[in-house]
C-alpha cells in the first residue's frame, strides 16, 4: 500500500461512455474476487486455505501491547493492518451478503463470503478488548514501505496503535461499529450467539464513537499519511446508526438519523463519491431504503431530504444530474489518479442496490434531466463491471487472473516474491527491492481476483510494479464488487429488496450451544442432480428446540439445469431460497438456470428431523 487520498470535491467533466454488450462470466469473476481476500489474510491460516502460496504471518501482533491482535487483513500490497479501510471492507462484504445472499449461494460462494467476513470480525473482537478501547493499526506505513518483504518473514516494526477516551477516533470506531452491526445480520440465523456478540460490540463502539468525538488520525497520527480522514467523523456516526438500526430495529438509531441528519451533513452533502473515507452517499442510500419501506414515521420530511441526496449521487453517475462525475473516454468513472478503481466498485454497488430498491418500491429515479427507470442504474453498474473485466479501449482485465490480458506485475509484496513455501531463503528488507521489486518478469505468485488501481483519465495503464497508483490492489476495491457480481450473475429479472428482513428466531436468555455443522442426510443423487443436507444451527425458544437446515442442490451435469422441480415432504417451518407452487418447489424466480458444476443453497427451519428432499423432474439446456 502506498499513500491513498480521498477528497470530497466534485468533478465536473462528463464524457460519453459506451454500453458494454459482450458477455462475461460474472460467476467466475465472483469466485476469483473472493480468493483475493484469502491472499490478504494475516495470522494463522486455516486448513481450508485455498491460496496455497501464502503461509502464517504476523503471529506476534499486539504482543508488545499486551493484547492478541493476530489475524485480520493486510489492506493492499503492504504488510500493515489499517483499521479504517479494513472495517469498511467488512461492512461492504456484509452488505453484499445481506442484499444478495441468495445469489451468492446460487453461485456456490455464500460460504466463502461468510468466511471472509468472519476473518475480519474475529479480528475486530480482539481489537476491541474494552468498551472504550479500539486498536486501529498494527505496523506503520513508513517503516513498512522502506522494506520489500513477504509477510511471512517481515522484520518491520509491528507496534499496535489504539484509540481511547483520551485519544478518540469517532470515524474509526463508527466504521467498526457499522461493520460489526452489518455482520451481525449475516450471522443472525447461522450462528445466533456470534451474531449477538457482534451486535454487543457494535453497541459499545457506537457509544464510544459518539461520546468521545474526534478524528482518528489525530490520535493515530501514523495513519494520516496513508489513510487520512478527510471527511471527518460525522458521516461514520450516521453510517453506524443506520447499520445499527438495520441490525437491531431499535428506534433510538432511527431517531438519531432523524435528529442529526441536518446537523451532521446527511441531508446537506451532495456527493459524487463513496468509499472508505466518505460515507455520505452510503448513508443516504440506506436512509432512502428505510423511507421506501415506510419506516420513517415522524422523520419522513428529513428522510426525504436524505433520499434527494441519494438521487443526486445516482443521477451524477448516469450523467443526468446538475453536477456529473467525470468519465474516461472508454466510459469508466474517474475520481483520481491513485487507485481510482475503489470509487468505481463502490459506486457500482450503490447503483445496483438502489436500482433494486426503486424497482421493488415501483419508483423511478428523479434527476434534473427527468425521471429515469431503475434499470438504467443496473445497466450503468454492468457497464462499469464489464469495463473492469476487459471491455475497455486496452482490452485489459483489471481483475488479476480473469481473462487473457490482465496485470502481471502487481505492486504487492507477497505475490511478487517467490512463495515462502517454495524457497525459505530469507529476503532482507532492502534486498527485496533489489531482487524482486525491480524484476521485469511476471509475479511468481498469481494474486487471483485482485482489482488493481486501474487506468488514468484517458484509459491508459502501465503494467509496472513500481506504478503503484495503477497496479496496487486493495481489499476495499474488491469488497463492494461481491454483491454486484452476484447480482449480475443472476440476470436482470425483478427483485424485491424492500421486503422486511425475516426476524431472527427468538432465543431464551441462556440459549443452547450452537452445534457444529454436520451432515444430517447423505448425498443423494437423481441423475445429474445431487442433494446434500446439513444441520447448521440450533436454539431453544419457549422450551422447544429449533434447527436450521441448509440444503445444497448441485448440478453435476455438463449442461445447464432448467425447470427443476423438487418434492419436499415433512417440512413444518419456513423455507427460503426457492420458489413455491403448491407442494412443488423450483429454482428461485431470479434464477433462469443452474449452470454446470454450480450449486444452489436453500434453508428451512423447524423443530424436528430434516425434511425429505427429492427431485421430481428437471430438464437440461
Amino acid at each position: 500500500m502506498e499513500i491513498k487520498f480521498a477528497s470530497v470535491a466534485a468533478l465536473l467533466l462528463l464524457l460519453s461512455f459506451p454500453v458494454a454488450f459482450s458477455g462475461h462470466d460474472y460467476g467466475q469473476a465472483l469466485s476469483k474476487s473472493l480468493l483475493f481476500f484469502e491472499a490478504q489474510r494475516s495470522g494463522v491460516l486455516p486448513r481450508n486455505q485455498r491460496v496455497t502460496w501464502r503461509s502464517h504471518s504476523g503471529l506476534t501482533d499486539g504482543k508488545s501491547s499486551g493484547v492478541n491482535l493476530v489475524g485480520g487483513y493486510y489492506d493492499a500490497g503492504d504488510n500493515v493492518k489499517f483499521g479504517l479501510p479494513m472495517a469498511f471492507t467488512v461492512t461492504m462484504m456484509a452488505w453484499s451478503v445481506i442484499e444478495y445472499g441468495n445469489q451468492l449461494a446460487a453461485n456456490g460462494e455464500l460460504g466463502h463470503s461468510i468466511d471472509a467476513i468472519k476473518w475480519g470480525t474475529d479480528y475486530f473482537i480482539k481489537a476491541h478488548p474494552e468498551p472504550n478501547v479500539l486498536y486501529g493499526e498494527v505496523g506503520d506505513g513508513n517503516t513498512d514501505h522502506y522494506c520489500w518483504q513477504r509477510p511471512e518473514e517481515m522484520t518491520t516494526d509491528r507496534k499496535a496503535y489504539r484509540i481511547d477516551p483520551s485519544n478518540p477516533g469517532s470515524d474509526l470506531a463508527g466504521e467498526t461499529a457499522a461493520a460489526m452491526a452489518a455482520a451481525s445480520i449475516v450471522f443472525r440465523r447461522s450462528n445466533p450467539a456470534y451474531s449477538r456478540l457482534l451486535l454487543t460490540h457494535a453497541y459499545q463502539l457506537f457509544d464510544f464513537a459518539d461520546k468521545y468525538r474526534g478524528k482518528y488520525d489525530s490520535s493515530i497520527t501514523v495513519a494520516r499519511k496513508y489513510y487520512g480522514s478527510v471527511s471527518g467523523y460525522n458521516d461514520e456516526l450516521l453510517w453506524a446508526a443506520a447499520w445499527l438500526y438495520q441490525a437491531s430495529n431499535n428506534q433510538f438509531y432511527l431517531d438519531y438519523l432523524g435528529r442529526n441528519g441536518d446537523s451532521m451533513g446527511g441531508t446537506g452533502w451532495s456527493m459524487t463519491e463513496f468509499g472508505w473515507d466518505v460515507k455520505y452517499a452510503g448513508v443516504q442510500t440506506l436512509v432512502a431504503k428505510f423511507l421506501m419501506q415506510g419506516k420513517a414515521g415522524r422523520h419522513t420530511a428529513v428522510f426525504q431530504k436524505f433520499q434527494q441526496k441519494a438521487d443526486f449521487f445516482m443521477c451524477s453517475l448516469l450523467g443526468k444530474g446538475s453536477r456529473n462525475i467525470q468519465k474516461t473516454p472508454g466510459g469508466l468513472i474517474f475520481r483520481q489518479r491513485w487507485n481510482n478503481m475503489q470509487f468505481v466498485t463502490s459506486a457500482s454497488f450503490l447503483t445496483t442496490v438502489y436500482s433494486d430498491y426503486l424497482t421493488s418500491s415501483r419508483s423511478n429515479l428523479r434527476c434534473s434531466a427527468g425521471n429515469v427507470a431503475p434499470s438504467q442504474l443496473l445497466s450503468f453498474a454492468k457497464s462499469q463491471v464489464d469495463y473492469i473485466l476487459g471491455d475497455n479501449p486496452r482490452a485489459t482485465s483489471y481483475m488479476v487472473g480473469y481473462g487473457n490480458n490482465f496485470p502481471q506485475r502487481v505492486h504487492h509484496r507477497g505475490s511478487s516474491i517467490v512463495s515462502y513455501k517454495v524457497d525459505r531463503s530469507f529476503v532482507t528488507c532492502r534486498g527485496g527491492y533489489a531482487t524482486w521489486f525491480s524484476r521485469k518478469g511476471s509475479d511468481p505468485n498469481l494474486l487471483t481476483g485482485a482489482i488493481v488501481g486501474g487506468p488514468d483519465a484517458y484509459d491508459n495503464f502501465a503494467d509496472r510494479r513500481d506504478n503503484y497508483k495503477q497496479t496496487e490492489p486493495a481489499t476495499y476495491n474488491n469488497a463492494p464488487l461481491l454483491g454486484v457480481l452476484a447480482r449480475l450473475s443472476s440476470g436482470h429479472s425483478g427483485y424485491s429488496q424492500l421486503l422486511p428482513v425475516v426476524p431472527a428466531p427468538v432465543v431464551v436468555r441462556r440459549p443452547m450451544p450452537i452445534r457444529k455443522p454436520r451432515v444430517t442426510s447423505p448425498v443423494r443423487a437423481s441423475g445429474p442432480v445431487a442433494i446434500v443436507q446439513k444441520m447448521t444451527g440450533s436454539w431453544v425458544s419457549k422450551g422447544r428446540t429449533y434447527y436450521r437446515y441448509s440444503t445444497t442442490v448441485i448440478n453435476k451435469s455438463p449442461r445447464a439445469l432448467k425447470s427443476l422441480n423438487l418434492s419436499i415432504k415433512n417440512l413444518y417451518g419456513p423455507i427460503w431460497g426457492l420458489s413455491r407452487s403448491g407442494n412443488s418447489f423450483g429454482l428461485p424466480s431470479w434464477m433462469q438456470s443452474l449452470q454446470s458444476g454450480k450449486s444452489l443453497e436453500f434453508v428451512y427451519i423447524h423443530s424436528t428431523s430434516p425434511a425429505n428432499v427429492a427431485v421430481s423432474s428437471y430438464t437440461l439446456a
